[in-house]
């Protein structure tokens, strides 16, 4: 059983279509010279397309059914995709001309025009604020190019990563370098880092949150976890004080003891209010056994009589 299923594991390539783009998965078992960085040609929902593998992988799920690779790549393959891919700026300018002389399409942004290798599908992809009806252009397009055409509407953080160019970090955009998918960003992120909640600080390039806000929000919130809140009193080797700012990427917190001001590391920290709750309840009375020696762990309260329960039958029995 061990062997059939590391034999499963080896037959599964991720395959990318585009250079910063997701995986996908295919059963490679019918090639198994592949290697990282060839290239082959799959069927997917959207036609046959020509994608580079990665990698492979092992799955577990053998419930799983994963599409074969068609073919190895030939040298044609890999010249027609090239071919093709030159003729995208004349084709996605006679797009936006077309467009312009239909009218209509003011509010809509005509990012790309891409094709598959062989040139059979033509993919125009536009953005715009709502969804947009794009059929009059859809079957003018038709009328120009032999190839099968697609119009897909795309978001905002998508026309980034297609346009490329620098963010406001100075250096190129993480979309366009990196990132092959895009994670659920929200304000609540950036009010954990301590972050500005002004626009121009969290807003990126392409109007929406910053991808970047992800990448340290865990390590943040589990610090955070770690250390005490604003406006607490703590204990210091400075003596007691009070918390005025938390550097969670520090471990420590800013604290304020006798008009100076101190970063303190959190082993150094007393929690003064917790430790004073602690005492205050040491020293309530067992619910069980009263004010004397307890070791049961009963919750303080009102404390009962320990005989209350017998004497009550003893009485019900009487009445009876």
């Amino acid at each position: 059983m061990t062997e059939m299923t590391l034999e499963r594991q080896r037959m599964v390539a991720g395959v990318r279509f585009h250079r910063v783009g997701k995986l996908y998965h295919f059963d490679y078992s019918e090639y198994p010279q592949l290697q990282t960085g060839d290239y082959v040609i799959v069927e997917t929902t959207r036609g046959r397309q020509m994608g580079q593998v990665m990698g492979f992988t092992g799955v577990e799920d053998e419930s799983r059914d994963y599409k074969p690779i068609m073919r190895m790549a030939s040298p044609r393959d890999l010249v027609l995709s090239q071919h093709w891919e030159a003729q995208q700026e004349d084709t996605i300018r006679i797009c936006r001309d077309k467009a312009k002389e239909l009218g209509g399409f003011n509010d809509v942004k005509f990012v790309a025009a891409s094709y598959n290798y062989d040139g059979s599908l033509l993919t125009f992809l536009f953005s715009a604020e709502d969804k947009t009806n794009v059929s009059r252009l859809w079957a003018e397009m038709n009328k120009i190019f032999s190839a099968q055409i697609e119009m897909r509407q795309i978001g905002p953080r998508d026309v980034a990563k297609l346009l490329g160019g620098y963010g406001a970090c100075g250096i190129l955009r993480c979309c366009s370098t990196f990132l092959t998918d895009f994670s659920p960003i929200s304000i609540k992120m950036a009010k954990a880092q301590g972050i500005s909640l002004n626009p121009s600080e969290i807003t990126g390039m392409c109007g929406r949150l910053r991808c970047c806000l992800v990448y340290e929000y865990e390590q943040y919130v589990e610090a955070r976890q770690k250390l005490p809140k604003k406006n607490k009193r703590v204990g210091t080797p400075f003596g007691e004080g009070k918390v005025l700012d938390v550097l969670p990427l520090q471990d420590a917190v800013l604290v304020y003891v006798a008009e100076a001001y101190h970063v303190v590391k959190r082993e150094e920290l007393v929690p003064l209010d917790e430790l004073e709750a602690l005492a205050k309840k040491a020293k309530e009375p067992c619910t069980v056994h009263g004010d004397g020696p307890c070791e049961c762990g009963a919750k303080p309260g009102k404390a009962q009589p320990p005989d209350a329960g017998a004497e009550t039958a003893s009485d019900e029995g009487t009445e009876s």
